[in-house]
Parts: structure tokens; C-alpha cells; sequence
């Protein structure tokens, strides 16, 4: 007969293999992978994430906040989430994509294998083997939506993708039950493009000059404008794409060009982040220095606050 120890050793370790072996428990979660076991997001913290870490962005954020709402709320999306952020470097569209990943996976081991980042220059650097790229590409994104539905896709350097490569994904980014067995609605895509920047800098210098508030400028007259625009600019790999023509790109997100408060707000940030006093000085000194456009009225930050932590 085992004795009360041993029996309360082969229940515990029952427990633990039960735990380990079920496919969705918080223990298998916890210490080895796991795909978004809720399925859903706590958008309280996201938006707190999204307010407080990032600055001068209310239209980004407000539309963000909504697509990915509308998104995680349905039980069956019918087709996957499509967001291609716009604005000059610095602005904070590769902050938000990772504040979306960090809160999508709040774990650092699912994070890694769920989310997956695609930079052009590293990964898609030969326009010769772009048919290369776009079968890899294809079969990265069926392979891991097959093993996570709720995966995330970020795109980085959308103006330097070879045109056409893009258009490969075209058929994940539908409306369809399933391709092949797989079910794509719970997937999200995130392209992260400089092309539309002077657009949105232009509309935003326009609003200041005649004396309106950016906060005033109409979100649905950007996103038009930005689909128009990086639709014929042979600088972006959006160029001619179907995925625009087709109407599978479900909210173009506008950046907004970052004034001095907000680049006071950037450095003052990076000062508590690096462990330094805020000092009043300096801070007006970085971000003096670093508005610099129109070169008349020095308003705006050319590189946003890209290059505030070398300066910290």
C-alpha cells in the first residue's frame, strides 16, 4: 500500500502531467508555448499602454484601439485584421505594433513564436528571387496560422518591399471560411510604411497655418488620401497593389509629424527610462534642436523622436 507522501507525490504529478498535456492549460501557457489561450485582449491596459507611452498620436491610437475592438469581439472574424501605418520616421508606428504584440502576448516565450516580424532589407533583399520570396512568404503565413489563428504579422519597411511581393498574401487577406483547412479571420497584419508621411505632414502644416487644431482633422479624408497616394507611388510597395484594388487593407492609420511638446514628451520619458533627473534644460534643449521643419517655422521633428535616446 503507498503511504499518505507517496500518494500525495503520484497526484501531484498526475496533476502537473494533466496540466502539460492539455492543450490550452495555464500551466503549459506559462512554461512552455502557447497560443492566445483567451482570445481576447484587455483593452483597459492597451489603451493605458497606448496613452501613456505614446505621444501626439490620438487619431493613431483612436482608430487602432477600434479596428482591433471590432477584431477580437468577434467570435468568427470573417476575414483577418488589415492595418498599414503611415507617417515619417520616429513616429511611433513600430512603438504601437510592439505595444500590440506585448499586450496580444504578455509572455515573452509565446511572443516569440507567435509574432513574427519581416524587415525587407534582411529578409526580402534580392528583387531577382522575389518569386522565391513570395512561395517562403506564402508558406511562412499558412504554416503559422495553421499552428496559431491569432498570430501576428508585422511588416516592416514597406517602401523598400519589391512591388508585386506583397500581392503573394493577397489570398489570406479575404473573405473566406477557409483556404485549404485553414482559417485565417483571427490573424493580423501590420504594415509599417513612411510612404504617405509628407501627405499627412502637408494636411497637418495646412491645419496650422490656417489656425485649427490637428485634433480637428478629419480621419476618413487621411486614410482616402493615403490609399490614393500610396497606390501610385512607385516608391512604396504598395504600388499598384491588389491588395489596395481589392480593398483588403482595412484601415490606413495616419502618424501625425511630432511638435516640440511632443518631443519634450519623448525625451522626458527617455530620462526616467535611463534612470536620469529630469532636467528641465536639456529637455528643451534636445527638443529644440530636433524641430526642424519647415525650416521657417520649425515645427515639426523630421525624425520624430528617433534618434532622442543617442541624445539622452
Amino acid at each position: 500500500a503507498l503511504d499518505p507522501l507517496s500518494t500525495s507525490v503520484l497526484m501531484g504529478s498526475a496533476a502537473v502531467a494533466w496540466q502539460l498535456l492539455s492543450s490550452q492549460s495555464w500551466l503549459k501557457c506559462s512554461l512552455l508555448e502557447c497560443c492566445n489561450m483567451k482570445d481576447t485582449l484587455n483593452f483597459s491596459v492597451i489603451k493605458t499602454d497606448l496613452d501613456r507611452k505614446v505621444f501626439g498620436q490620438h487619431l493613431a491610437i483612436q482608430i487602432v484601439l477600434r479596428a482591433l475592438s471590432t477584431n477580437m469581439r468577434s467570435k468568427r472574424p470573417r476575414k483577418p485584421l488589415v492595418m498599414s501605418f503611415h507617417g515619417w520616421t520616429g513616429t511611433g508606428k513600430s512603438f504601437v505594433s510592439s505595444i500590440i504584440a506585448e499586450n496580444l502576448y504578455r509572455l515573452s516565450i509565446p511572443r516569440r513564436k507567435f509574432v513574427h516580424h519581416f524587415s525587407t532589407v534582411l529578409h526580402f533583399p534580392h528583387l531577382s528571387h522575389i518569386h522565391l520570396y513570395k512561395e517562403q512568404l506564402q508558406n511562412w503565413i499558412r504554416g503559422n496560422v495553421s499552428a496559431c489563428p491569432r498570430s501576428l504579422f508585422i511588416f516592416a519597411e514597406m517602401d523598400q518591399m519589391p512591388h508585386g511581393l506583397i500581392d503573394s498574401i493577397m489570398p489570406f487577406l479575404g473573405y473566406h471560411e477557409e483556404i485549404d483547412g485553414v482559417y485565417y479571420g483571427k490573424a493580423i497584419f501590420i504594415f509599417l510604411n513612411n510612404a504617405g508621411g509628407d501627405k499627412i505632414t502637408e494636411i497637418a502644416l495646412d491645419y496650422w497655418r490656417s489656425l485649427k487644431r490637428r485634433e480637428d482633422i478629419p480621419v476618413k479624408k487621411l486614410q482616402s488620401l493615403l490609399s490614393e497616394e500610396i497606390f501610385r507611388n512607385r516608391n512604396s510597395g504598395f504600388f499598384h497593389s491588389q491588395l489596395i484594388q481589392k480593398n483588403l487593407i482595412d484601415y490606413f492609420i495616419p502618424f501625425l509629424p511630432l511638435e516640440y511638446k511632443h518631443v519634450r514628451q519623448c525625451v522626458r520619458e527617455e530620462l526616467r527610462v535611463q534612470g536620469h533627473p529630469e532636467d528641465e534644460d536639456l529637455i528643451a534643449e534636445i527638443a529644440l534642436a530636433m524641430t526642424d521643419y519647415p525650416s521657417e517655422e520649425r515645427l515639426y521633428s523630421s525624425k520624430g523622436c528617433k534618434t532622442v535616446a543617442s541624445r539622452v
